[in-house]
């Protein structure tokens, strides 16, 4: 056991979820302590020198529209811990085979700008959701319940149920809208043929219409430490490099949070909980892997469509098709020889990420979860294919399979970043219907395995702890 006095409430996994659980409860005025395995703060929110010196790489999540946008965040004084965000002039470009690009602009305008026969279209799927986001976000980013706005959430419910492929097919005519709204709803990791696909094309659409798609000046590391930095200054504790192997080793305490997928809370819990209860988690599904590179570059990524260099976060796919046939093989236990590849190239708005005149670049497509094959040569024939002289500007590369990710941040099983497989019968009730708590009074899950899911906002550990607070103290 570790020895230490009482504590009102202890926090397992200092993940952003975890995190927000722990600045929850001490704003309420209780005692917190936070114990994380790895050497520093964040899960999936960390950065490190993982090619060369003086590069850095984000180890999992790069980008952060949720982040900015997350009705809990933006009531931190976060920046006056360290947090600055970079808004790269374009949130989003999507390159296409014919030497051009469709790109997401901030303005709802001037994206339909680029979509000719599609323009007026795309406002009416996007113009009124990003113009009332700022609140109707609340009411997604949270578990089930009675909304506040209730005829917005209707509206929003009747398409964001949609398989997301059949949602682009009958909304837009033209290949650039299908393109871009098929490259941002395969962030949800399911085939684009399943219902609630299109939920992801429109929040992280919207999100990026009213937020952004920015980055952390200094590596995603720096919005970790900020929350750890007011979590402390709230009177909190955190112990770092301290793996927990059973809730007999913790302090005692009144109510205990894990940022930990199902699986987690089922070894360290054991027979704490109800057979029933851990019957159920065992049925929990875990989604599809991510396969992730990182690169150190000499140049700039060459891209064929310059345009391209405005944005921070490429989607290389092609047309609707070919993503979604991308997403189908990774979900059947498959490999696409034309995965789609996620981008983000950092150094180009932040000079702190490497040396004068060079770059990092960051990476990753969906693989089955837990396999071991190596994506590398088809993941950088995707950039050659749109950036012709690619492997010529690479001086390093680190990869990390589905293993190495879940090496670095055990949540990531199988390489699934999103705590667990987003399909209906887990996109609202995850991982079952006790939501957060548990069969045992005081422990509560507070992970992207609980409402509403994946994605760096920090509303589970929030939510989890308001539970927590109504239940126990």
């Amino acid at each position: 056991m570790i020895k230490s006095r009482p504590y009102d409430a202890v926090v397992i996994g200092a993940g952003p979820n975890g995190l927000a659980a722990a600045i929850t409860l001490a704003q309420a005025g209780k005692s917190v302590i936070v114990f994380e395995a790895n050497p520093s703060v964040g899960g999936g929110v960390r950065s490190a020198e993982l090619t060369l010196p003086g590069y850095t790489h984000d180890l999992c999540s790069a980008v952060y529209p949720l982040a900015i946008g997350s009705p809990f965040f933006r009531t931190l004084p976060l920046h006056n811990h360290g947090l600055e965000w970079i808004e790269p002039p374009v949130p989003l470009a999507h390159p296409l085979d014919d030497g051009g690009a469709v790109l997401l602009h901030r303005s709802v305008n001037e994206t339909m700008a680029g979509l000719s026969q599609d323009a007026n279209a795309y406002r009416k799927v996007f113009g009124w959701l990003a113009d009332c986001w700022d609140g109707l976000d609340a009411d997604i980013l949270a578990p089930p319940h009675a909304p506040r706005h209730p005829l917005q959430m209707v509206r929003f419910g009747y398409s964001a149920i949609q398989p997301a492929r059949r949602f682009a097919t009958e909304r837009f005519s033209g290949l650039r809208a299908r393109a871009l709204f098929a490259g941002i709803a395969a962030h949800s990791m399911l085939p684009l043929d399943r219902f609630g696909s299109a939920a992801f094309g429109l929040v992280l659409g919207a999100a990026a219409h009213a937020f952004g798609w920015p980055l952390v000046r200094g590596g995603a590391q720096r919005l970790a430490d900020a929350l750890s930095a007011y979590f402390m200054s709230l009177g909190g504790e955190i112990v770092l490099g301290r793996s927990v192997g059973s809730l007999e080793e913790l302090p005692q305490s009144r109510a205990v949070l894990c940022d930990l997928t199902p699986r987690q809370l089922a070894t360290i819990a054991d027979a704490r909980l109800a057979p029933g209860y851990r019957q159920r988690l065992s049925r929990f599904r875990y989604g599809m892997g991510a396969y992730k590179i990182d690169w150190a570059l000499s140049a700039p990524v060459p891209w064929r469509a310059p345009e391209c260099s405005l944005a921070a976060t490429i989607h290389l796919g092609g047309s609707l098709e070919e993503i979604a046939a991308s997403e189908a093989a990774a979900w059947y236990g498959e490999h696409a020889r034309r995965p789609f590849v996620l981008i983000v190239q950092p150094s180009l708005f932040d000079d702190s990420r490497a040396p004068i005149g060079k770059h990092t670049l960051w990476g990753y497509c969906h693989v089955p979860n837990g396999n071991p094959s190596d994506m590398t040569e088809n993941i950088e024939t995707q950039i050659e294919r749109f950036a012709p002289g690619f492997r010529d500007c690479v001086l390093a590369r680190t990869i990390a399979p589905p293993a190495e990710l879940e090496r670095r941040n055990a949540n990531l099983v199988g390489g699934d970043i999103n705590g667990g497989a987003p399909d209906i019968r887990q996109l609202f009730l995850r991982p079952n219907r006790k939501l957060y708590s548990t069969s045992e009074k005081g422990l509560y899950l507070c992970s992207a395995s609980t409402p509403p899911g994946g994605g760096v906002h920090g509303m589970c550990g929030y939510f989890a702890a308001q539970r927590a607070l109504r239940e126990i103290f």
